[in-house]
């Protein structure tokens, strides 16, 4: 007997040190950290994500494009799922701050719409995989505006400024308003007219702007009454049910632009990143994503799940028409300087 009791010890010895790290540890992972713009994602579909899988999931919200790329280079280590732009992809994936994704343990990016697929910003969807699509435009106050013209230069040009307002928080998107209200390339490169639309951002300022906010403040904003309009996602403004307000499109054109999923290079959890992305990615998943936040689905199997106002509401789904006549963002490389250095005038003249 005791013979055959330590022949049975030194198998499970044995056994032992055949485990993999993770299946002998009691420590793997059992969290996941998710950075992400605020007020974007279903509460209930992490409390589900999180029944289904046993990883509980911790959020961190940024408020710009910026403040996340700035945070994401001082925190190495720290996110597991990072929520980012389309046109800083490019940037970030330069910095060498993204893994690949493994499209294996993704099944469900094949639900993906064929025009998000292979997208300019990151072909073959290496290192990325679409969470929300959307556009810029501005929310404003119907009771007080009933005749409103949706145009940049009701912001922009403080003799048009019916009251006060309020411009967003986002170089990029910022800068490509302006720009596309000069009648340039929301992308230019070209330092006379990003000067240009610096100065009309500067103006802008002499008149009736209360400030610089992120689009969920920009909307709060609104809602309370202190400004009359405010730049803003359109997602932000169609969320709220306030009768006295609406969004509507410049007239002269705006940006539209892809949130995606991404899985940090020094990730924690890399495993529960891609579960949490192909959860994400899962049809009835993709519609409660979107019918909370109100914005489009690049999911093509989620469109059918998506609610029937929204799928008919011009705000939320432009008719191709219209989208066609709008730019995507594109990273500009070394020309990022030019921008930074007329940003940096804005905001320093009070």
């Amino acid at each position: 007997m005791r013979t055959i009791l330590a022949l049975c010890l030194l198998f499970s010895v044995l056994a032992a040190g055949c485990q993999s790290p993770a299946e002998k540890s009691p420590e793997a992972p059992k969290s996941l950290t998710v950075f992400l713009w605020s007020e974007y994602i279903d509460p209930a579909l992490v409390a589900d994500f999180e029944k289904a899988t046993g990883i509980k999931v911790r959020l961190d919200v940024y408020e710009s494009t910026e403040d996340m790329l700035a945070k994401l280079k001082q925190s190495t280590g720290q996110y597991d799922v990072v929520v980012a732009s389309d046109h800083i992809i490019p940037v970030m994936t330069k910095l060498d701050l993204l893994q690949s994704l493994d499209l294996r343990r993704i099944p469900r990016a094949s639900n993906v719409a064929p025009k998000f697929r292979n997208a300019p910003y990151d072909p073959e969807n290496r290192f990325s995989l679409p969470y929300q699509w959307g556009t810029v435009g501005l929310m404003y106050r119907k009771d007080k505006l009933p005749n409103f013209d949706p145009s940049w230069g009701a912001v922009l040009e403080p003799a048009r400024q019916p009251g006060p307002v309020v411009l967003i928080d986002s170089m990029r998107d910022m800068m490509a308003g302006a720009l596309i209200y000069k009648g340039f390339s929301p992308n230019s490169r070209k330092a006379e007219e990003l000067r240009a639309a610096g100065d009309s951002i500067l103006k802008a300022k002499e008149g009736k702007v209360l400030g610089f906010e992120g689009g969920v403040g920009g909307v709060k904003k609104v809602l309370a009454g202190e400004a009359l309009i405010a730049i803003v996602y359109n997602g932000d403004a169609i969320r709220e049910t306030d009768p006295n307000t609406a969004f509507a499109l410049p007239k002269e054109g705006t940006i539209l632009w892809v949130d995606a999923m991404t899985v940090p290079k020094q990730a924690p959890n890399p495993e529960g990143a891609h579960r949490f992305i192909d959860f994400i990615l899962d049809a009835e998943n993709g519609a409660r994503l979107s019918n909370f936040n109100r914005y489009a689905t690049p999911n093509q199997s989620s469109l059918s799940k998506i609610a029937p106002e929204d799928r008919a509401n011009p705000a939320i789904y432009p008719p191709d028409a219209v989208v066609e006549q709008m730019s995507y963002l594109v990273d500009i490389g070394e020309d990022t300087r030019l921008y930074d250095e007329v940003w940096t005038r804005i905001k320093a003249r009070q």
